[in-house]
């Protein structure tokens, strides 16, 4: 989306978007237009950027185990396929009702699910082998046992039910458009880290210097992070961080859906419990 309007938006300030209006206004259709690889070329930055980094981190065999949960899945699975190879056992999850239904939908490969063959093809093409496909997406589907709901700003976000920790945690994309000001990241941060074992780790990803991000035609409000926030929360919150990575965004971009800065990637390490 081309902008039509310089950098208007980017002055105006977005009203925080909790949870009711993620639940009566969030169209995961819409959201999945941003998975299109090959489509768009700073979408196509993200996808790739993130997808190589999965693939990096979890085919190095130090991340293993039997089980990942997923945190704030949204209706999506490029962040699954890689880890898909390390663990026995996912549990996917989300905030609203659609994006669970969305996600459900692909795992029981129903008539109107999005069509993610791009991107499994890509990450099979990283994997070394780019004609495993349908392989990789009946893997996938096998090691997605449960999509659960979940609250990031409960002290257990999967309330009612008590999961035992698990080896690995995922998370992209998540915690920021959730929280509405740095406290409420940190406790977020903190709530989901109970989910994990000690010793178990952390893979976090999303944007820097984002304050909002469209889908279809609703502004929704985004925490603005920045590095050095990141590195303080995850270090109060019990974590040694393994590696960080940053994507800055090209300036020659203009483009009205998202004024994010850069995109990070993040492996961590839970050493204690916070």
């Amino acid at each position: 989306m081309k902008s039509l309007y310089g950098d208007t938006k980017r002055s105006i300030m977005t009203e925080f978007t909790g949870g009711d209006v993620y639940q009566a206004e969030f169209d995961p259709k819409a959201f999945l237009e941003y998975f299109k690889l090959g489509e768009d070329t700073w979408r196509d930055d993200f996808l790739i950027f993130i997808l190589k980094q999965y693939c990096k981190t979890f085919a190095s065999g130090e991340l293993q185990g039997d089980t990942l949960i997923d945190i704030g899945s949204g209706p999506n699975i490029h962040q699954l396929l890689s880890a898909c190879e390390s663990f026995q056992e996912i549990i996917a999850s989300d905030y609203t009702d659609r994006n669970r239904q969305e996600l459900e939908q692909w795992l029981k490969n129903e008539p109107g699910a999005f069509d993610w063959t791009p991107v499994v093809k890509y990450v099979c093409e990283l994997e070394g082998d780019r004609q495993k496909k349908a392989e990789k997406e009946a893997k996938l589907r096998q090691a997605i046992k449960r999509v659960l709901k979940c609250d990031v700003h409960k002290s257990n976000p999967m309330d009612p039910l008590t999961l035992p920790p698990a080896d690995c945690l995922i998370s992209s994309l998540c915690l920021e458009a959730a929280c509405q000001d740095q406290n409420t990241y940190r406790m977020a941060l903190k709530n989901i880290s109970s989910l994990l074992k000690p010793g178990g780790h952390l893979v976090l990803s999303g944007d820097l210097g984002c304050s909002f991000f469209m889908v279809g035609p609703k502004r929704f409000s985004c925490l603005v992070l920045k590095e050095e926030f990141l590195r303080e929360a995850l270090n109060e919150t019990g974590f040694s961080i393994q590696e960080f990575e940053v994507l800055c965004r090209d300036e020659n971009i203009i483009d009205d859906s998202s004024d994010f800065s850069g995109m990070y990637f993040i492996l961590a390490r839970k050493e204690a419990a916070i």
